[in-house]
C-alpha cells in the first residue's frame, strides 16, 4: 500500500501493521479536516458587511474530547512503537550470532562456526539472528530493507540489532548512513536458506577457506578457538585468567553477561560493547579492585580479531557461548 519492500522477516509485519495503521488513520484524520472546513466555509460564511461572528463557548466534555483523543491516540502510537523497539533490542538467548563490520565500501561477516565473507549475508530461514556490528573507519549504517531492520556501525564499537527470516530469498544490504564519496556503491545481498541448506554452506565455507592456508592444514577452528590462540599470542593470559582465579585483571571465567562493578560505583553488563571499549579505551571503565594498567588495543586489532576474542570470552560464560 505505501510502496514499501515484500516483508522478509517477523519485524516487518510488526512495523508495517504500525505505519499502514498510523497512514490510515493519518489520511482519514486529514479528509475530515478539509472536510470541515469545506461545510465551514459554505454554511457560515460572512454574507452581509454588518453580520458579525456570534460569540459560543464550547462546554468542557467537548474541549477535553479534542484535546484527550489525539493525546489517547498519539500514547497509543508511542507505546506500540516502544514496545517493538524494546522487542528488537532483546534477542532470543537461542539466537545465531554474525559479526557485521562496515568498511569503505563493502560489508564484512564473521561467523561463530569459523567462515567469513564479503557483502553476502547469508542466514538460516526461521531461526532468529542477532548482528553484533562495528565499522573499520566511519559511521556506517547496516540496513535491511526486507526485514526492516537498521543499525548503525561505529567504529570502536559494537551495536546490536537481530531480526528472524520468515521467506527464503535474496534481498538487498545498504548503507543508511552518508559516509563519503562511495557511500552509494555499499551495498550486498542477504541470503536466507533453508537450515539444512545453510548448515551445508557453513560445512563447505569452512573447508575452502582452511584450505586456502597451506600452512594450516585439517577443519577451520571455530571463532571462538580462533581468539583462544589469538589470546595467547596477544599475552593476554599474563593479566586475565580464564578459571576464575584472580590475577592483575578480571577474570574472563563468568565474565560475559556478568555484572561487573566499576571504580566510579557503577555496576553494568559485560557485554560485547563493553568489552570491546574496554579493548579499546580501558580507562572508560575501570573494574573496582584492579589498577588501570591496562594498554589500548586500538588500531592494532582488527574487528574480526575483536569478534574472534569476544567469541572466546563468550565461550567461558557457559551460557550463549559456542
Amino acid at each position: 500500500m505505501l510502496g514499501l519492500p515484500g516483508q522478509a522477516s517477523t519485524f516487518a509485519e510488526r512495523i508495517d501493521t504500525l505505519n499502514y495503521a498510523i497512514f490510515t488513520v493519518t489520511v482519514l484524520t486529514f479528509a475530515a479536516v478539509c472536510t470541515t472546513m469545506v461545510v465551514f466555509y459554505l454554511r457560515y460564511r460572512r454574507r452581509s458587511e454588518r453580520q458579525v461572528t456570534e460569540r459560543w463557548h464550547p462546554p468542557m466534555e467537548l474541549e477535553l474530547a479534542f484535546i484527550g483523543g489525539p493525546l489517547v491516540l498519539f500514547m497509543a502510537w508511542f507505546f506500540i512503537g516502544y514496545r517493538d523497539f524494546v522487542w528488537l533490542h532483546d534477542p532470543p538467548a537461542s539466537a545465531l550470532d554474525i559479526y557485521v563490520t562496515g568498511k569503505k565500501w563493502m560489508w564484512k561477516y564473521s561467523y561463530p562456526e569459523g567462515p567469513n565473507a564479503v557483502d553476502t549475508l547469508r542466514v538460516p530461514l526461521g531461526r532468529p539472528v542477532r548482528l553484533l556490528i562495528t565499522s573499520r573507519d566511519v559511521i556506517h549504517s547496516f540496513y535491511l530493507p526486507a526485514m526492516r531492520v537498521k543499525q548503525d556501525a561505529i567504529p570502536g564499537r559494537y551495536t546490536e540489532t537481530w531480526f528472524q527470516a520468515t521467506k527464503a530469498g535474496e534481498y538487498p544490504v545498504n548503507c543508511a548512513e552518508y559516509c563519503g564519496l562511495n557511500h552509494s556503491t555499499m551495498i550486498g545481498r542477504i541470503v536466507v536458506m533453508e537450515p539444512a541448506d545453510y548448515e551445508d554452506w557453513v560445512t563447505r565455507a569452512r573447508a575452502a577457506t582452511y584450505a586456502a592456508r597451506s600452512d594450516s592444514p585439517g577443519p577451520q577452528p571455530t571463532l571462538a578457538k580462533q581468539g583462544e590462540r589469538l589470546a595467547l599470542e596477544k599475552g593476554c593470559g599474563r593479566c586475565h585468567t580464564v578459571d576464575g582465579t584472580s590475577h592483575l585483571g578480571p577474570t574472563w571465567r563468568g565474565m560475559y553477561r556478568g555484572e561487573v562493578k566499576l571504580v566510579n560505583g557503577k555496576t553494568i553488563i559485560a557485554d560485547e560493547a563493553y568489552l570491546t571499549r574496554s579493548m579499546m579505551d580501558p580507562m572508560a571503565d575501570v573494574v573496582a579492585g584492579y589498577a588501570p594498567t591496562m594498554p589500548s588495543f586500538q588500531g592494532q586489532l582488527t574487528a574480526a580479531e575483536v569478534a574472534a576474542l569476544l567469541e572466546y570470552i563468550k565461550s567461558l560464560a557457559g551460557g550463549r557461548a559456542l
